[in-house]
C-alpha cells in the first residue's frame, strides 16, 4: 500500500463517507467499498457480508464471482474468518490458509483450492455495534498486509460503517435494518441478471456484472433497476440486448 498517493487514499476514504446523497445506492456502495479495499492493498480479491435483520451474516458484494463462491461456502459451513471477525468485532490479519486447517476445517481447503494463500477481514463496526464484515483474500502474486496496512483496511471499514450508521440517521423513516435487508433481497435479481446477460452474451458471469455496473452508471440509472428491468423487461434496455440474439454461453 505505500505507492497510494495520498489524495487517491483520501478519494477512497471520501467514497466511504459519502452515504448522504438523495439518489444514495446501497448495492453500488457496497460493491465499490470490495472494489477500493481489494485495489488498496493489491489482493487477489474482496467479499464483503451484512447482518440481516435477525444478526444473520449474508453476503452481499463482492470482486468476482470466484469470491462469491468461497463466501457463500464459510456462510453454509459456518466458519471461516468473516464470521470469526463478526462474531469477535476484531480483525483477522495475514492467516496462511495452508496452516488454517485447524482453525477453520471445512473453509481453509475450500479457500485455498480457489486458489487464495492468505485471508484477512476487518469488522464493520462503530463502538461495540458491529453490522457486517469485509474479507481480503490474497494469493502468491499479492495480499499480504504490512503493519501500515491494518490499521488503514480498518479504517476505511469504520468509516463506512458510520456512514451506513449515517443514513439510518438522517432518513428517519428508513431503518438500516431494512435497507440491509432490501440489498439482501436485491441479491436475487442481481444474480438472475447476471445470468441473462451472461447467457445472452455468451460470457462470464463477472463479464456479465461488470456491463450491468457499466450500463448503470453510464446511463446514470440505479444498479437494483437496471437488474430488474433486466429480468422482467430487456428489450426496454437496448444496450444489453445482443444484435443477433444470445450466444453461445463461454466454456469453463
Amino acid at each position: 500500500m505505500s505507492t497510494v498517493s495520498a489524495e487517491r487514499l483520501a478519494t477512497i476514504f471520501v467514497e466511504a463517507a459519502d452515504t448522504l446523497v438523495d439518489d444514495f445506492d446501497l448495492l453500488e456502495f457496497l460493491h465499490m467499498l470490495t472494489d477500493r479495499s481489494r485495489s488498496l492493498v493489491g489482493a487477489a480479491a474482496a467479499g464483503l457480508m451484512l447482518a440481516d435483520e435477525h444478526g444473520r451474516l449474508e453476503f452481499v458484494a463482492g470482486s468476482d464471482e470466484n469470491v462469491r463462491l468461497v463466501e457463500l461456502f464459510q456462510l453454509q459451513n459456518e466458519q471461516g474468518p468473516c464470521l470469526e471477525a463478526f462474531r469477535t468485532g476484531q480483525s483477522v490479519i495475514n492467516v496462511d490458509l495452508a496452516a488454517a486447517v485447524a482453525r477453520w476445517p471445512r473453509f481453509a481447503p475450500r479457500a485455498a483450492a480457489a486458489g487464495f494463500r492468505s485471508v484477512h477481514a476487518f469488522p464493520l463496526r462503530l463502538r461495540s455495534h458491529v453490522i457486517g464484515a469485509l474479507n481480503i483474500f490474497g494469493t502468491s502474486t499479492g495480499g499480504d498486509f504490512e503493519p501500515s496496512d491494518v490499521p488503514i483496511l480498518q479504517a476505511l471499514a469504520d468509516v463506512a460503517t458510520i456512514g451506513l450508521m449515517q443514513e439510518r440517521t438522517i432518513r428517519r423513516n428508513e431503518m438500516l435494518t431494512e435497507q440491509l435487508q432490501g440489498a439482501l433481497n436485491s441479491r436475487i435479481i442481481i444474480e438472475q441478471a447476471k445470468g441473462a446477460i451472461s447467457q445472452l452474451h455468451g460470457v462470464t458471469t463477472d463479464e456479465a456484472f461488470l456491463r450491468i455496473r457499466t450500463y448503470s452508471r453510464n446511463n446514470n440509472r440505479r444498479l437494483t433497476d437496471v437488474a430488474n428491468l433486466i429480468v422482467t423487461d430487456l428489450p426496454s434496455l437496448p444496450g444489453l440486448t445482443p444484435p443477433n440474439g444470445p450466444k453461445a454461453p463461454p466454456r469453463s
